[in-house]
């Protein structure tokens, strides 16, 4: 495992956990403990991580959001799963808006095998993957573009909804928790979900595991807003009960 991979592994088990040990990490990564404590020192002067006695706790707030890069990398399997299940949901002729992130761009992988959808979205990437697939409509929102996420946001953005209705919206999140709800790293992007939100009939969550019960910066919408939640069998069924009981329908992918 090289020093880029190791260091995405321990930030990731930090996420999960908020606190890691240094005989964890050497045991995980297949190295000596001398290595993971370069790698904690590294990581420590970044400011991604504290370093404490015998390994690290987090110290990254709730507005950080990792890049996309680093994003795409994770769960990648468990993504595509769930981007095919969540396309086997979306009917032809349906208009549906495709949200932003790494979980809505393999729903837009899996789309290309499918056909007759008017789609709208504020990704750059979603839009240039399915450029090439006639059989669909797609339009992009206007707005500000966010470098390296490549997504748009601003007033443009959020007007891009405001004439127009959809049958469902395939939404990204940052966390999703059954008290908190749906929230997301970032301002601009939580603002153009809820003006999606508020012009759609259905609302469809893809999210891998490690995002139920994450609560991030902003907040989008309470659970119950949600209809369908994606998701991968990595989730314990404590955490999917307690979505269920928000009268949200669970789809294990």
């Amino acid at each position: 495992m090289n020093v880029r991979s190791r260091r995405e592994l321990i930030l990731q088990q930090l996420e999960e956990s908020e606190e890691v040990s240094v005989q964890g990490l050497s045991r995980l990564a297949g190295v000596s403990e001398m290595t993971i404590r370069r790698d904690l020192e590294a990581l420590e002067g970044q400011g991604l991580l504290k370093r404490v006695h015998g390994g690290a706790i987090g110290i990254v707030s709730r507005s950080y959001e990792p890049p996309f890069a680093l994003r795409a990398g994770r769960a990648r399997e468990a993504k595509a799963r769930i981007g095919r299940a969540a396309a086997r949901l979306l009917a032809e002729g349906e208009t549906v808006i495709l949200d932003v992130g790494t979980t809505t761009l393999a729903v837009a992988e899996a789309l290309r095998e499918h056909g007759g959808l008017t789609i709208v979205t504020p990704s750059l990437r979603i839009a240039t993957l399915l450029s090439d697939r006639p059989e669909h409509r797609v339009l992009m929102t206007g707005g500000l573009l966010r470098p390296g996420e490549l997504s748009l946001v601003g007033d443009l953005a959020e007007r891009s909804f405001q004439d127009l209705l959809f049958d469902t919206f395939v939404m990204g999140v940052g966390g999703i928790d059954p008290a908190v709800g749906c929230t997301e790293f970032n301002l601009d992007d939580a603002r153009v979900k809820r003006a999606a939100l508020a012009n759609a009939r259905r609302c469809l969550v893809v999210a891998d595991g490690s995002k139920l019960g994450r609560v991030a910066f902003a907040r989008v919408c309470p659970l119950e807003r949600v209809d369908v939640l994606v998701t991968d069998t990595s989730v314990s069924e404590e955490a999917i009960e307690a979505v269920r009981s928000a009268d949200v329908e669970v789809v294990l992918a």
